[in-house]
């Protein structure tokens, strides 16, 4: 089991690296849509959307607003022709408020879960409240890694995957070695504090790797006061980033134990489903894209 594990991470983690550093921006939005896609029917059967005009309105619901963010520019260029209302084109980075809604769900999340993690298991969510959560968590996670990517660079979104990948490897070894209080034993009794003091513990050592790598004064050129600041706040973002991911984990967990099920899925050997292994980085990507846009778009200046 251990071995499918690993053998299945690495060519999922081969894949995603690949489709991170080669792919133009539209098809790796397109590679990112299809992952959220098939996550998008493992949360139907966690959430029992189970008829098919349901999960039509599901799916078309994700897939209308893909292709609105996806063309955003070319329908206000458009609707500039079409109302002779040249302006409406300063309207293209609107799409940046839509950043607050998620972050505002995951930080309610990781509050709701750290106040009433066992009660949140006795309470019968509504149908409609499951649907849109889902869709909002999943939507915000296509789009604003599709945006990461297409704004910011290939490098970024590799620095984000590989700081979730490091958090859940040091989770885990840190749990092992030294897990003996649990962080939320009714949600996920394998979690433990120790377990997440160590993920955020490599969240800081993956920031200082970057300013390392990239040199001290590379954040704002010949400003080194500047440089320290970018560095001081893309460790703090990185951090926080963790912590929103831990929580967004637990809370995939959550939807499981309510329906009574360990994995989201079967597709991927040893690992379950797709929302097994993306459960984090749906939770982060939108939290991470949010702090990005606040330290400045030059972090890899």
């Amino acid at each position: 089991m251990l071995l499918k594990r690993i053998l299945t991470a690495l060519v999922l983690a081969t894949v995603v690296v690949t489709a991170v550093l080669l792919l133009p921006t539209l098809y790796f939005s397109l590679f990112i849509a299809v992952i959220t896609l098939i996550a998008a029917f493992e949360w139907m059967a966690l959430t029992d959307v189970n008829t098919l005009t349901r999960k039509i309105l599901f799916v078309t619901f994700l897939i209308m607003p893909m292709l609105g963010v996806t063309y955003w520019t070319v329908l206000l260029e458009l609707l500039s022709e079409a109302l002779e209302w040249p302006e409406i084109k300063d309207y293209s980075d609107a799409l940046e408020w839509f950043v607050i809604a998620p972050v505002l769900f995951w930080v309610l999340t990781m509050v709701l879960i750290r106040k009433a993690g066992p009660q949140l298991l006795n309470i019968e969510f509504k149908s409609r409240l499951k649907t849109f959560s889902g869709w909002l968590v999943l939507l915000s996670a296509w789009m604003f890694l599709s945006k990461l990517r297409a704004y910011y660079g290939p490098g970024m979104v590799l620095y984000f995957l590989i700081l979730i990948w490091a958090a859940d490897i040091s989770a885990f070894f840190a749990g092992k070695k030294w897990g003996k209080d649990k962080l939320a034993a009714e949600i996920s009794p394998g979690k433990t504090v120790q377990g997440m003091y160590g993920a955020l513990a490599s969240a800081l050592i993956c920031s200082i790797g970057l300013r390392v790598y990239y040199g001290f004064d590379a954040f704002q050129g010949e400003q080194p006061e500047l440089a320290v600041l970018m560095t001081i706040d893309l460790a703090i973002l990185s951090i926080l980033t963790v912590l929103i991911s831990i929580y967004g984990d637990l809370f995939f967990s959550l939807i499981k134990r309510k329906k009574g099920v360990k994995d989201s899925g079967t597709l991927l050997p040893g690992h379950g489903g797709i929302l097994d292994r993306v459960d984090s980085i749906i939770a982060a990507a939108p939290f991470f894209y949010a702090g990005i846009i606040l330290i400045g778009r030059s972090v890899f200046a």
